[in-house]
């Protein structure tokens, strides 16, 4: 099939039409910065084709070269065959406006706490040029550690995960926005070698994925490092000790920001005397909740 198509296919049009088929019929899963076939082909079509990611009218009856089919239908073949994320193909991804370098080392980034970083956290911190120190716990490729940097200016981040190679596609991404001198990477299990450091705002989308749900998983998040994704029996392994440990690492007044996946009600049920505040994202106000210290304090 993969070759008929080198073959008799000539224009973008004919390679987006043979890959919406193709994606379909296999049954491919997404979620890695689309979530439907059509996205996802143009996506892939446009990036292997060096062309605008946001410009498709134009070149749709554009006839191809015989290499650039070929390059087109290969990459198309592997997003099939071996259910590799399309991130992964690409080596990039996109959080609005910001692109970062990722691969199989990291998560693909698709963080909710993304959209509330570009609205600077508003109304819950009240002056973004006030926070002089943040913290991206479990920060993976770096992606919300430097859109803390852009909306955070006056504040010295750091970027802290277990993983060397996590650190390592950080450090990358880091380097690429120029950031080195505000965004400190620190390997570190959660607070562990965090002593002494205390944050204006800490955010973290650390691993929440339960057991049930990790031997469910679609191919294509297999693809993702386990160490990011599983956290436990219920999801909340990492939750709960970073709702242990970070009073000791807030300001007086500072902030708490985590990413949880599906789990607020085992959370809450797990925490009947916080009251957390659940900030709205695209998805709802399920995702994400914020906590002052000082409602941490209480509850310890």
């Amino acid at each position: 099939m993969y070759d008929q198509a080198k073959t008799h296919l000539t224009t973008l049009r004919d390679l987006l039409r043979f890959a919406v088929s193709r994606f379909n019929q296999a049954g491919i899963s997404f979620g890695h910065g689309t979530d439907n076939a059509y996205d996802e082909a143009a996506y892939l079509i446009l990036h292997t084709l060096h062309l605008p990611l946001d410009t498709l009218e134009p070149f749709l009856d554009a006839r191809l070269t015989p290499d650039e089919i070929e390059a087109v239908v290969n990459i198309l073949r592997r997003r099939v065959e071996e259910a590799v994320p399309a991130s992964y193909l690409t080596h990039e991804a996109w959080l609005g406006d910001f692109k970062f370098y990722v691969d199989e080392r990291v998560i693909v980034p698709r963080s909710f706490i993304a959209e509330l970083l570009r609205e600077q956290l508003a109304p819950w911190v009240a002056d973004p040029e006030s926070v002089s120190s943040a913290l991206d716990l479990c920060t993976g490729s770096g992606c919300l550690a430097i859109m803390m940097a852009h909306a955070f200016p006056h504040a010295a981040i750091d970027a802290v995960d277990l993983s060397p190679g996590a650190l390592e596609v950080a450090q990358r991404n880091v380097a690429d926005y120029a950031l080195q001198e505000q965004i400190t990477l620190i390997q570190s299990d959660l607070f562990q070698k965090l002593q002494g450091r205390r944050y204006d705002l800490a955010v973290s989308n650390p691993p929440y994925v339960n057991a049930k749900s990790m031997r469910n998983l679609p191919q294509e998040y297999r693809h993702e490092p386990t160490l990011a994704l599983a956290s436990g029996e219920d999801g909340l392994d990492a939750v709960r000790e970073i709702l242990r440990r970070a009073p000791e690492h807030l300001t007086e007044d500072g902030l708490l920001v985590v990413e949880i996946g599906h789990n607020r009600d085992v959370l809450e049920q797990a925490y009947p005397d916080i009251e957390f505040t659940w900030l709205d994202v695209s998805a709802g106000d399920e995702y994400v909740f914020l906590l002052r210290r000082d409602q941490l304090v209480i509850a310890q």
